[in-house]
């Protein structure tokens, strides 16, 4: 009997992959001496390195101090001995474009010379600058396709580290990416300028209450969730592999109604392969720490300790790299879309966002005193006005067509923006609105009821996990960041309108103790004022409700309901005018960004619409008028044979199928007329409007008809892996 791929994969799968790919074990390892080891980090820096360079190059990542070039000879022969001594034969420049990824282009150490043979050579030059062609990258307009040139800046805040792969090891220099018009093309030059913005504006508030450290860095620890599948299963499903979601697909019996994934004992093959990646992250200096079985079936969590939020964006990009790549080697597929498979829980990614002094004192940490804190309150005081005036950057930073699929489903957080505190912290707040004695409440503890069990200390509040921005002790949790995207937006626009709230804290605090003034009472009247204004944004109850959005629109809040909603708003005067005041991004850069947001939405439609014209065309009409055909033949061979029979029952199936692949037949024709009208529109908005209210719309009535054919189509003749395989064969 002829069976088809999708049985031969699931055959394959249960019989336990004696052919699988896998990553034989590991053998035992000490993680303190591995932790690192292929990262040319301060460690290796303080041994490589003469003590001045030494000292030159951390003053530069420490302080922020210009880079000395005549440091780079020295830098780069310290950095080529040591990656050739770990086998490197190339090196690359490693940075990421407005993709929304990483590239790079390797050279190798190779160079000749006259006496024959040849010699490992890289100097300071090619350590600081590299020239990739930039005409390929999106650009927003900035550049015509013909101006080719293109900077890569070495970014020493960064530590170089080394890619290894059983054929050979490369040299990865983390850098900037710009035109040869110095404008950037890329997220981490903007993602730099904001934290220095940050830091300058920081430094000069705290000055205010006599704190003068020296640098003030953002830090970040962003958690990163994703679905496994079997690689056989996944190589089956043309959507999945074209655009990273199921296009196609009837819900099946069971998906995580019982919820039962959720913290679950973490299958040993999901394990084995959460141990590769994290021995490959570790070794490249990643500090991953907590690993997990999330809501949905076959989701998972990482999530890392705090980093200097560039950093931080540099690893979790490497991390994402890592996760696919070691995945296919244990036969599985790592999937980062925000919403791979419909009608279960969607993955996010949580941008923990916070700030620290160069002593690692936690600005946003409201220690045992909250309401005596001045430092907290002022930073907290400055936070809730960023998230206020400017929800609708940070409403922009998370649009794309992706998230759109996740965010207000009743598992991520809304569209709307809102700040959970806690009750202890909103209650302080509250006192210092009404001008009453702010204080502190005692926490307690929990006590079990049980002998054996120690009482547990209480946190100052529950956790609000509807919320899209919350506070969960000495941090801000943006929730709402999608799974797949890079986290540099986020932070460049959150570090920005943070910068300004302590400007604008800082301008009306001093103005208002000039002439000998009081500057405390000053702080605390400028503290109730701003609180005031802007205590309209935060939210402790259920942000899922229709109540919420019914109280939101009263509040005044925006509710930027998807993509091309957010994206009118981010080339405002507003927003252009606040980037270029704090030497963020230029009006001719934001708007090229404003341009690439466009076009990425547009292009992630238009994919997914041809991906479903394709597959519905050429899979899952044959499978339907096959399975038509052999259920009429049935019908006419039992009429035949037995002309008294019964057949109503089936004649009515066959009916319902064939009006159902009639449905899906013009479902497919209407699809085909949607996108054939994309390029008639005149401007990216309107296509990107076009998108949403046409091809969208259109996408969902395919869908809804080919899954119902799914549902009457014979097993065996489906072409596609079904939901209960890919979410639950493993």
């Amino acid at each position: 009997m002829s069976t088809t791929p999708r049985q031969d994969a699931i055959r394959h799968i249960s019989a336990g992959r004696p052919d699988s790919a896998a990553a034989a074990p590991r053998e035992p390892f000490n993680l303190t001496e591995m932790f690192g080891s292929r990262v040319f980090n301060d460690s290796v820096q303080r041994r490589r390195l003469r003590p001045d360079v030494y000292q030159a190059l951390r003053r530069t990542i420490d302080r922020g101090e210009q880079l000395d070039p005549r440091i780079s000879d020295a830098v780069s022969d310290a950095m080529k001995d040591w990656a050739v001594e770990h086998g490197a034969t190339h090196f690359t420049h490693w940075f990421q474009p407005m993709t929304g990824l990483t590239a790079e282009k390797h050279d190798s150490f190779l160079s000749p010379v006259v006496e024959g043979g040849a010699i490992h050579a890289f100097t300071g030059k090619e350590l600081i600058k590299g020239e990739p062609d930039a005409s390929s990258f999106p650009s927003g307009g900035t550049r015509s396709t013909f101006e080719a040139r293109g900077y890569t800046a070495w970014d020493p805040t960064s530590p170089a580290f080394l890619r290894v792969t059983p054929y050979g090891t490369t040299l990865c220099i983390p850098t900037a990416f710009c035109s040869w018009t110095g404008e950037a093309l890329d997220t981490k030059t903007p993602l730099l300028r904001s934290s220095e913005a940050l830091d300058r504006s920081a430094r000069r508030l705290l000055a205010l209450i006599d704190e003068r450290p020296e640098r003030v860095f953002v830090t970040m620890g962003p958690e990163q969730e994703y679905f496994l599948i079997d690689r056989e299963l996944y190589l089956l499903r043309p959507d999945l592999l074209v655009s990273g979601r199921s296009l196609f697909g009837a819900r099946p019996p069971k998906g995580q109604e019982l919820e039962d994934h959720y913290f679950r004992t973490t299958p040993e093959r999901v394990l084995n392969f959460m141990m590769d990646l994290e021995h490959e992250l570790w070794q490249l200096g990643v500090p991953v720490k907590t690993r997990h079985n999330e809501v949905a079936p076959h989701q998972f969590e990482m999530a890392p300790l705090y980093e200097q939020v560039s950093l931080a964006t540099d690893h979790n990009m490497l991390a994402m790299e890592l996760m696919q790549s070691v995945a296919e080697r244990h036969g599985l597929a790592c999937l980062l879309h925000e919403k791979p498979f419909a009608g279960v829980n969607g993955s996010g990614k949580h941008n923990n966002w916070s700030m620290a002094d160069e002593r690692g004192g936690n600005l946003l940490d409201p220690g045992h005193t909250p309401h005596e804190n001045l430092r907290f309150i002022l930073c907290l005081t400055a936070v809730i006005r960023a998230v206020d005036v400017h929800q609708d950057l940070l409403r922009v930073s998370i649009a794309h067509a992706a998230n759109d699929h996740r965010l207000g489903a009743n598992e991520a957080p809304p569209a709307i923006l809102s700040i959970f505190l806690g009750s202890e912290l909103e209650e302080i707040v509250e006192d210092l609105v009404s001008g009453g004695q702010a204080k502190s409440r005692a926490r307690g503890h929990v006590q079990l009821g049980v002998s054996t069990l120690p009482p547990i200390p209480r946190d100052t509040s529950d956790r609000n996990r509807t919320s899209p921005f919350a506070f969960t002790g000495n941090k801000f949790e943006f929730r709402a960041v999608g799974s797949s995207q890079t986290i540099a937006y986020p932070n460049i626009f959150l570090n920005t309108a943070v910068a300004e709230s302590f400007d604008v804290l800082s301008d009306e605090i001093e103005k208002r103790s000039k002439g000998g003034s009081d500057r405390k009472a000053a702080i605390q009247e400028v503290v109730r004022e701003t609180l005031t204004r802007h205590q309209r944004i935060l939210f402790s109850g259920d942000n899922y409700s229709r109540e919420w959005e019914r109280e939101s629109a009263r509040r005044g809040l925006l509710n930027a309901k998807n993509t091309p909603d957010a994206l009118t708003l981010f080339p405002s005067e507003k927003n252009l005018a606040l980037f270029e005041r704090y030497a963020v991004l230029s009006r001719r850069e934001t708007t090229a960004r404003s341009n690439i947001f466009y076009s990425a939405y547009i292009h992630r439609v238009a994919v997914e619409a041809l991906t479903m014209v394709q597959l519905a065309s050429t899979a899952l009409l044959p499978a339907g008028v096959a399975y038509q055909k052999q259920l009429a033949d049935s019908i006419n061979a039992a009429r035949a044979a037995a002309p008294k029979a019964e057949l109503g029952e089936q004649e009515k199936l066959l009916v319902e199928l064939a009006s159902t692949i009639s449905r899906l037949r013009a479902a497919l024709t209407h699809l085909k007329e949607a996108h054939a009208h994309l390029e008639e529109k005149p401007d990216a908005v309107a296509q990107a409007l076009h998108s949403r209210d046409q091809i969208l719309p259109a996408m969902v009535e395919l869908r809804t008809h080919a899954d119902r054919l799914e549902g009457l189509v014979d097993d065996t003749l489906w072409p596609l892996p079904k939901y209960h395989e890919l979410l639950f064969v493993h």
